[in-house]
């Protein structure tokens, strides 16, 4: 009988019949983990796609990926329902530094919790006594080396498939469901279990419970630096890198033991990774192309048939197999057309760096840090409001692709599901379909560009900087001039350097716009003070044609942001200034940009009651414009009183916007005057 120190496959076949654990391929805990987290509806580029909760928790998320997290899920889950996916593996394939290799190792560490609660662990069995059965010398015990599940060692108890379920069906009480449903899992002992288990029946006389006894069930552990459950491959160089490192090599140390030659033990499967993660595991191959030949082949063999191949020997695996490559390797591989078998049999997806500015702003966060900056003399460096903003837009602005249809401020403010005129979100997808037809995969959208580690290399030469130790600051505007450097030094090809120092003066003239923005807000010493203007002509143009509107001009209305009744006067000298910015001269013209705007609110303000039109920059610099002129007689005036202090009102001016600067809006003393000096000089001005 076995001893009550360990834990017998009676008692987790127990536990699995009564659902407290669990049998499931790598697949199906894989879709499973995922699908049982929130899923939502978005709307990227137009097309509205799912966004799988999963992804988007810790401290640092995956940010954005929708069409590629959603490729990656229909994979999974068509796997997990028996589909060919089942006998491929997932290869991401892009740019360097847009997040495929961080996407695999967030999945693995997440796959790793949701292994860790109880009811998902997984088990796996231990030989144990082996010593008394006469052909294994000093070896007394050993694990199963490709962590098997103790279900899989179930349907294998006896010498036939159908003596098996007898006694799953007799002895633990099964039902034929239950039964059926477990064997759609089936698979054959291992090599080394299957020959181990059979000398243990022979040294029993097939005593069932007396085999029983040699069994003890474990949960497999989980700790990453072993690589087990989840394990990674990087690709090695030529010369170092061997078959060994995936599949397992003949062990000396064993061989001085077992007395039968011909025993499949004497292979020790843990020395390579895939045995490690054959028990429902994940295993990643970072670089996958980068590989030589003859281990390509080997990857080839064990996606296709789920084995590991050793002198004819064969052990089941259980893995999830997702790999990933950059461009120019797999395009180096596919020229070579006798390789195509690989390709055929992995699910490609071509990942693009992220082109929505909105969301660019965590990655920018990453890529600044997350901890406090100091200068080279230990003292706290202090980050400029601004600089985010302008290290995301400029790093956007380098991955979308030129277009005849859209200029590349258009497409970054729709690829953000921001306003951009007349275009509309539908002219963005139509220039995204046309691009996406393109055989080379570089000239699609989004596929090319500034990557995660470019514009981490630019914050670090911002940060080196003496202007940056010395002011103890990051401000904004320097990012340009890192970013500009990190262009020249590491963009080897002609033709991406224009294009790129091209959006890097687009990006200029962006930030130029939110420094106008800033001016103002400090000007008025509120720091919201433009939104309010801007939702004030809003409301006013949509007021105008009110019913309820008295002789003196006031309307009342119900603020959707706060459901309260408001009271405003609406100003037609006020509305018609801001139109004359905004180049409309004709009364026709005035209409159709109003009923636009109108027609946005009613868009918007239903499914986000906050939107603020801050969005709409020609809006927005419009309202700035006319504020400036009205209140100081325009924006020159104000930058003429800002330059010249000689009296003591512009002074009392500038020392009331830098105090505003300092305490309302998150600058410091260097980075307020700076911006000051950039606004009043004529750098960047459209």
């Amino acid at each position: 009988m076995a001893t009550p120190s360990h834990e017998t496959l009676h008692h987790h076949l127990e536990e699995f019949k009564s659902g407290h654990r669990r049998f499931e391929n790598a697949f199906q805990a894989v879709a499973r983990m995922i699908l049982s987290n929130n899923i939502h509806k978005v709307v990227v580029n137009g097309k509205t796609t799912y966004d799988f909760g999963i992804f988007r928790v810790g401290a640092k998320p995956v940010i954005g990926m929708y069409d590629e997290i959603n490729s990656f899920v229909s994979y999974v889950k068509d796997a997990a329902e028996g589909g060919s996916s089942k006998e491929m593996a997932y290869v991401l394939v892009g740019e360097p530094g847009n997040g495929k290799t961080y996407f695999v190792e967030f999945l693995c560490e997440q796959y790793r919790r949701f292994l860790s609660q109880p009811e998902n662990r997984r088990y796996t069995f231990h030989f144990r006594n082996l010593d008394r059965i006469g052909t294994y010398g000093k070896i007394r015990s050993t694990e199963s080396q490709t962590y098997e599940d103790p279900m899989v060692l179930a349907m294998n108890l006896a010498e036939t498939p159908e003596a098996s379920q007898r006694y799953l069906s007799d002895q633990m009480g099964f039902s034929p469901a239950l039964i059926d449903e477990i064997y759609k899992n089936y698979r054959p002992l291992g090599a080394c279990s299957e020959y181990i288990w059979n000398d243990i029946r022979r040294a029993t006389d097939g005593n069932l419970e007396q085999m029983l006894d040699h069994i003890e069930i474990f949960p497999i552990p989980m700790m990453e630096s072993l690589g087990t459950l989840t394990g990674k491959y990087p690709a090695k160089d030529k010369i170092t890198s061997s078959a060994v490192d995936l599949l397992g090599e003949e062990s000396i140390q064993r061989l001085l033991h077992i007395s039968d030659t011909g025993n499949p033990f004497r292979f020790d499967l843990r020395r390579g990774a895939l045995a490690r993660v054959a028990g429902g595991g994940i295993h990643f191959c970072d670089e996958l192309f980068k590989n030589k030949k003859d281990l390509i082949q080997v990857y080839l063999g064990v996606i296709q048939n789920r084995n590991i191949e050793i002198d004819g020997f064969k052990w089941p695996i259980d893995s999830l197999i997702i790999a990933t490559s950059n461009n120019s390797e797999f395009n180096r591989f596919l020229a070579e057309k006798e390789e195509a078998p690989i390709v055929d049999r992995c699910r490609i997806t071509y990942v693009s760096h992220n082109t929505n500015y909105k969301l660019q702003d965590d990655l920018t966060r990453y890529a600044i840090g997350s901890g406090a900056r100091t200068t080279l003399n230990r003292e706290e460096l202090h980050q400029d409001p601004n600089l985010n903003y302008a290290a995301s837009v400029a790093a956007v602005l380098s991955r979308l692709p030129k277009s005849e249809k859209l200029t590349p401020v258009e497409t970054l403010k729709l690829a953000a599901g921001e306003i951009a005129g007349e275009k509309s979100i539908k002219t963005l997808s139509e220039v995204i379909d046309t691009l996406n037809q393109e055989p080379d995969i570089t000239r699609r959208f989004g596929q090319k560009g500034l990557g995660q580690r470019n514009l981490g290399r630019a914050i670090q030469l911002l940060i080196e900087s003496s202007e940056t130790n010395e002011g103890r600051c990051m401000f904004a505007y320097d990012i340009f001039k890192a970013l500009d450097r990190i262009i020249l030094d590491y963009v080897p090809e002609a033709n991406d350097r224009g294009k790129y120092l091209e959006d890097l003066k687009i990006a200029r003239g962006l930030y130029r716009e939110r420094i106008m923005t800033e001016m103002f807000n400090a000007y008025m010493d509120e720091p919201h003070a433009i939104r309010k203007d801007v939702m004030n002509y809003v409301n006013m143009i949509i007021g105008i044609d009110a019913e309820n509107l008295g002789p003196d001009k006031m309307w009342k209305y119900k603020d959707p942001q706060t459901g309260d009744l408001k009271a405003m006067k609406i100003d037609e000298r006020y509305i018609n200034s801001v139109e004359e910015r905004l180049g409309l001269k004709t009364e026709e013209q005035r209409e159709s940009f109003r009923t636009s705007i109108r027609k946005i609110y009613g868009q918007k303000i239903s499914v986000q009651p906050d939107y603020d039109f801050m969005d709409n920059l020609e809006l927005v610099k419009a309202v700035t414009d006319v504020r400036l002129k009205s209140d100081i007689a325009g924006a020159g005036s104000l930058v003429g009183a800002l330059a010249n202090r000689t009296n003591e009102e512009n002074q009392k001016l500038y020392d009331r916007m830098i105090d505003t600067m300092l305490n309302k809006l998150g600058y410091c003393q260097t980075c307020a005057q700076k911006t000051i000096e950039y606004f009043c000089s004529q750098e960047d001005e459209n």
